[in-house]
């Protein structure tokens, strides 16, 4: 079992890095690779689209937070990233129907939003108990002690390499310039996000509220339905485009005349 040494502060002293990190490595993204998608999602919304995702991220934080602590043995308000992310979808999906955008606007984010969990999730991690995100007992052998000398999952820790895998992936994609980084970074972030913060809510000490299953469970599910559902919808979109730009056979060839 490893120690850890646990201090309140941690969480926003990792935060505060998290949002510095994330605003710099999109400030580096958008001079690599991500001008042209910014400057085409910038010429489809206007401000409503920043309003509606604030509108929709601040109030998915702390309700989903909110709803999971409340229920817990020492109920309390909080708030969850999960839960911002969301909402964020929902209010900018809301404004993209209603004006009639469609494609992902979400790539410029995906960068940020990444790097924000690998180290905002080391604040959860060095917080400790307080927090509330710890994980459930184990003896494994990396199993950590948060101060009570009980020997825990690294919960956090496991996210945050999880995120890391994807960041990196996702970096490659852009070098790369593949389409699925590119024009659907988005919703491949979902998909994943969604995918390994599922598996890791089995390892923390969150009340239930469907069989095994807590809140998270259920956002995360969502998010994993979204992310396929939007990627499909964006492949049919391209397939569509790119049939029609294929040139008509012989539409650059003379009409045919009789001899005389």
């Amino acid at each position: 079992m490893i120690h850890v040494p646990t201090a309140t502060w941690a969480h926003t002293a990792f935060d505060l890095a998290a949002w510095a990190g994330g605003l710099g490595l999109s400030a580096l993204l958008y001079r690599w690779r991500l001008r042209e998608l910014t400057q085409d999602v910038a010429r489809k919304v206007d401000g409503g689209y920043f309003a509606a995702l604030t509108a929709g991220a601040i109030p998915g934080a702390w309700l989903a937070g909110s709803l999971n602590t409340l229920r817990g043995a020492h109920p309390a308000l909080s708030h969850s990233v999960v839960g911002a992310l969301v909402g964020a979808i929902v209010a900018v999906e809301i404004y993209k129907r209603l004006r009639g955008v469609t494609g992902s606007t979400g790539g410029v984010f995906v960068g940020s939003f990444s790097l924000g969990v690998v180290i905002g999730r080391f604040g959860c991690f060095f917080a400790g108990l307080p927090d509330g995100t710890y994980g459930t007992p184990t003896r494994l052998p990396w199993a950590v002690d948060l101060g009570d000398g009980v020997g825990r999952h690294p919960v956090a820790l496991y996210e945050s390499a999880a995120m890391a895998v994807f960041l990196a992936a996702y970096l490659l994609g852009l070098q790369r310039c593949s389409p699925w980084a590119m024009r659907r970074g988005f919703y491949a972030m979902c998909v994943w996000y969604g995918l390994q913060r599922f598996a890791w809510e089995f390892l923390k000490p969150y009340p239930t509220l469907i069989g095994p299953f807590n809140l998270f469970h259920i956002l995360c599910g969502g998010l994993v339905a979204y992310g396929w559902l939007y990627w499909l919808g964006d492949q049919r979109r391209e397939r569509a485009a790119q049939g029609r730009a294929l040139p008509v056979p012989g539409a650059d060839h003379e009409p045919v005349r009789d001899l005389p």
